[in-house]
């Protein structure tokens, strides 16, 4: 088996927008999608079928396979059934692409609880439970794929998204350790940011940059990661209007304190502590000079 043919993948948020692109391109190269969608605003209230079978009814009209499925990601319930859904509709699980979002932009002194529970809830939350139900059946068969949705405000921060930008980068701690703990399996966890013209963006970006950013160009990168020849794992990728980069994280050579420092030691050292011309990329904090 090459790519996608025949794996079975859950997307989540996939009645629109870049969740529609992605099940969409993974129905066409082969693979059984469930469309898990609730069908609400972009402020996630509301809801309904019809986004959900919409996309059905397109991939089947183009010979492709899929379900639906109206289960919210932002309970442990709802995660199961969508896993479940999937198991009893083709025989098992592959892949989960856990993109549902909603947004509840508003500056920081002005946000309340509510504001932040209900963003971590679908984004943070939403990644763990359907990662969460379809682990055990990955490790089982000693494969799986998971793409997670982060993204440039989690990554460089955004005004006004101060709850989104914390569960975005959230979702990344969360694959760099399911990299780990899925090595052994063949289990990839990835995280893409993308950027592109939706109903979550359209007011965020002038219109010609908008007329730019089509969905489409972020598919193919996302059908690649869910495939099976792809091997990379633990990685973070921006996606958009052509580019497709890599972002990782990189440590200063820094200077090793033989005796606890004072603050005027930490001061006097601040400079090389912080000089990034030697800088290195690496996933593990080196702690000390060996």
């Amino acid at each position: 088996m090459t790519g996608v043919a025949g794996r079975r993948i859950v997307v989540t948020g996939a009645g629109g927008g870049l969740g529609r692109e992605y099940a969409k391109l993974l129905a066409r190269e082969g693979a059984k999608v469930v469309i898990n969608d609730l069908g609400g605003a972009r402020d996630g209230s509301g809801g309904g079928s019809a986004m959900a079978d919409t996309v059905v009814e397109e991939i089947r009209a183009e010979g492709g396979e899929a379900v639906a499925n109206y289960d919210s990601v932002a309970s442990a319930e709802g995660g199961k059934a969508i896993v479940q859904t999937c198991i009893d509709a083709f025989g098992g699980i592959d892949g989960v692409v856990s993109n549902a979002g909603i947004l509840r932009d508003v500056s920081y002194m002005k946000m309340d609880a509510d504001a932040w529970n209900a963003v971590e809830q679908v984004h943070l939350y939403g990644g763990y439970y359907i990662t969460h139900a379809a682990w055990p059946h990955f490790r089982e068969q000693k494969y799986g794929r998971i793409l997670v949705a982060t993204s440039t405000s989690g990554i460089y921060g955004n005004f006004g998204q101060a709850n989104y930008g914390a569960a975005k980068l959230g979702l990344v701690g969360l694959i760099n350790t399911l990299s780990i703990e899925g090595a052994k399996y063949n289990i990839n966890a990835n995280a893409m940011a993308p950027i592109a013209a939706t109903r979550m963006t359209e007011d965020l970006m002038p219109e010609e940059r908008l007329k730019a950013l089509g969905p489409d160009h972020v598919a193919p990168v996302v059908g690649y990661l869910m495939s099976d020849e792809s091997t990379d794992t633990g990685s973070v990728f921006i996606a958009g209007g052509g580019l497709v980069q890599r972002v990782a994280y990189y440590a200063s050579e820094g200077h090793v304190f033989n005796d606890v420092p004072t603050m005027g030691d930490v001061a006097d050292k601040w400079d090389k502590i912080t000089d990034m011309s030697n800088a290195k990329e690496g996933k593990q904090v080196q702690t000390s000079q060996s």
